[in-house]
């Protein structure tokens, strides 16, 4: 089903009856790939390899606050899904003639400043900045958001005050720093540091829009791509450059991972709202509690215009949170944000099929793997 296909839906026929018909042009369109099994198996070991190196790099500083503070989110079994570094480790195979070796399924002691020789390796220390960006941007947006908890623990800044979850979120990007310039690639160099300025320009995105911007799914989808989409997309490029890939394979692996990213963060939009309190670890319509409308709420204005000074005063009124809640409810918003969220894994799914031919059965398997993460983050959640 093509994403017009998809989009038509959302004009045609009874909210569940759309609902039903966007999960099935949906489910049609990436179905699950019997041999991407094993190639995913291997790339769950070369993951457990990269954040055992994390572990190992952060127990090596000499302040125990601090190191307290920076191993809090990669204790054992408080990891989190690791979904970036997995889409990387995945493209990283997509264009490779083989997966790992076993040799390269072992974790990686040298230095974080020592420049990787192996090509496998140095694409694990992209996976692995992926992940150190990735957590102290949730340290630093607990801190901002003043959030209680954080995948299933009390967030560090309620642990430690917001002082040292700041400086914990520092240090990992400092750890960042130090991989990123042992790569001695300054096109890669240069992307990954992009996804820590698109982070900053999000953030302040979102809190500085005026009253014209707070309405705009033109600003959503600008602060979307910042705050999520970057870093999958640049990773996903800069594993391509470091492959020597053309510059057409590598624009497709940023295409792919900049449609995946804002897929992701249309879902998670749609489960603030579909979602219990028990499932979420947070109220029902949190993003509305925090003043933020999200694409559901967007979309919604269009049926219900009193959402437009809802959203522009940040949802601040007496009963503007139950009334937007409930405006959105009985609204096409959540369906239309499904179906954008289909449009942009259809296109995820395309840009794969712009990368070269693959060079082997792995790379084979990796894309049908990729294929099947999108399916998975996207359709699944719901």
């Amino acid at each position: 089903m093509s994403g017009h296909s998809l989009l038509v839906l959302l004009t045609r026929g009874s909210s569940s009856r759309r609902s039903s018909a966007l999960r099935r042009g949906f489910a049609s369109l990436m179905q699950p790939h019997d041999q991407a099994v094993g190639v995913e198996q291997d790339t769950r070991r070369e993951i457990e390899c990269v954040t055992e190196r994390l572990r190992a790099d952060i127990a090596k500083n000499d302040q125990p606050v601090l190191m307290k503070a920076a191993e809090y989110f990669f204790q054992k079994g408080k990891e989190g899904k690791r979904f970036r570094s997995t889409v990387v480790l995945l493209m990283s195979t997509a264009l490779s003639a083989h997966g790992p070796l076993q040799s390269q399924l072992e974790v990686d002691t040298a230095p974080a400043a020592e420049h990787p020789e192996d090509l496998r390796r140095r694409q694990q220390r992209i996976a692995e900045i992926a992940e150190l960006i990735h957590v102290a941007s949730l340290l630093h947006d607990d801190v901002i958001d003043d959030s209680d908890s954080r995948r299933g623990l009390k967030a560090l800044n309620t642990l430690l005050g917001n002082k040292v979850a700041i400086l914990a979120g520092d240090f990992l990007l400092a750890r960042a720093s130090v991989s990123l310039a042992s790569l001695h690639d300054h096109r890669v160099i240069a992307l990954m540091s992009q996804i820590l300025e698109d982070l900053v320009s999000g953030e302040i995105l979102q809190m500085t829009s005026g009253h014209d911007e707070a309405t705009s799914v033109e600003t959503y989808m600008t602060k979307t791509f910042y705050k999520t989409a970057s870093l999958i997309a640049n990773s996903c490029k800069s594993v391509a450059l470091l492959a020597r890939c053309s510059d057409e394979a590598a624009e497709a692996a940023w295409g792919y991972g900049k449609n995946l990213g804002i897929a992701f963060q249309l879902v998670d939009d749609v489960l603030d709202f579909t979602s219990s309190q028990e499932e979420l670890g947070k109220p029902v319509g949190s993003d509305v509690r925090s003043g933020l409308a999200t694409y559901p709420v967007l979309a919604a204005s269009e049926e219900h215009p009193e959402l437009l000074s809802m959203i522009r005063r940040r949802f601040r009124g007496p009963e503007d949170i139950d009334r937007a809640l409930e405006l959105v409810k009985n609204s096409q918003g959540i369906d239309k944000a499904i179906g954008l969220a289909a449009y942009h894994a259809e296109e995820a799914v395309r840009a794969l099929e712009h990368l070269p031919p693959a060079l082997g059965p792995d790379a084979d398997a990796s894309r049908a793997a990729l294929e099947a993460i999108t399916r998975k983050v996207t359709l699944e959640r719901l």
